[in-house]
């Protein structure tokens, strides 16, 4: 039994397609509209098929006003992270500290290659990712001493300028099922970002929370430093309240604490926003009441939607 004591985030998980792009970009409104938190598009840069996710979010981002917005997640190997460290502050800074940054090491690596990437192996790729991270909060660190040095295998600079920092502390959620991948969020992310369909049940979310926890631990970080995120599968079928049921379970058992519905479907924004997340809020809150669950610390996770 896990309850990290996190506020509930919830939110939707829209599909970039261009093939209608202004249906994106309403269902981005729609999300807001229902009373989510968090509104995020999956990154392909390599799909043709798909808006560029870093061009969306700052669109969308003009065209809501409370909404949080996320890549979920962008993608790294075609992502240089000096200049995405300072694309992210800058839009947390044009929209009044509304944007998160989930992080993504790559797996498709063919169309990776076929767009300049470097083809990377599951090492390279998680040691790629921990120095991107190093490079993002260099950059953001504005009152670090002298110019950045991060001098990496895979990612480097050497004595940028700082800045600008962002308006709020952005999160960095990472998405990731393996050991070292999960030992990687524990020890420098605020957050874990897996989807639902990639698990295997709740046992695999409280192993996968196990390694994080431990990870944190033995670089001297409190376990509720991390918020653990789920993209789940969306749909309006059946009663909402059992829905809610499940989620508040995931919540209170397993230390679930932002629900992220998949599905580009209006209706089940609005259900998920007016219905299932107030319900859910509610179930949770009466349960942590009657246990005494502790809150997490301040700025644990760093969500600031609520």
């Amino acid at each position: 039994m896990t309850d990290y004591g996190h506020d509930l985030l919830f939110g939707s998980f829209i599909t970039p397609a261009n093939a209608a792009p202004h249906h994106v970009v309403a269902l981005a409104q729609a999300s807001e509209a229902a009373g989510l938190d968090l509104v995020t598009f999956q990154d392909h840069p390599y799909q043709p098929a798909f808006l560029d996710t870093w061009t969306l979010l700052s669109y969308v981002a003009a065209r809501t006003e409370r909404v949080h917005l996320a890549g979920n997640v962008l993608n790294l190997p075609l992502r240089q992270p000096a200049v995405l460290a300072r694309a992210v502050a800058s839009l947390d800074l044009l929209s009044g500290g509304r944007v998160e940054l989930g992080l993504g090491a790559g797996g498709f690596w063919d169309p990776i290659v076929a767009m300049g990437g470097d083809r990377l192996t599951p090492g390279e790729s998680l040691r790629a990712l921990h120095e991107a991270i190093d490079v993002i909060r260099g950059i953001w660190d504005t009152e670090g001493s002298g110019r950045l040095v991060v001098d990496g295998r895979h990612h480097r600079v050497n004595g940028a300028k700082r800045g600008p920092a962002p308006a709020h502390g952005v999160a960095i959620w990472v998405g990731g099922l393996k050991p070292r991948m999960l030992r990687l969020i524990g020890e420098q992310a605020d957050g874990w970002l897996p989807s639902l369909a990639y698990l295997t049940g709740p046992g695999q979310i409280d192993e996968s929370n196990a390694v994080i926890d431990a990870a944190a631990a033995s670089v001297g970080r409190d376990p509720r430093q991390v918020r653990r995120l789920l993209n789940v599968g969306g749909s309006t079928a059946g009663p909402q309240r059992e829905w809610a049921e499940r989620l508040a379970t995931l919540a209170l058992e397993h230390g679930i604490s932002a629900f992220i519905a998949t599905g580009d479907d209006a209706d089940l924004v609005r259900a998920f926003g007016e219905e299932v997340a107030p319900a859910t809020r509610d179930l949770v809150g009466a349960e942590r009441n009657r246990r005494g669950t502790p809150t997490a610390p301040p700025g644990a996770g760093r969500a600031g939607a609520r």
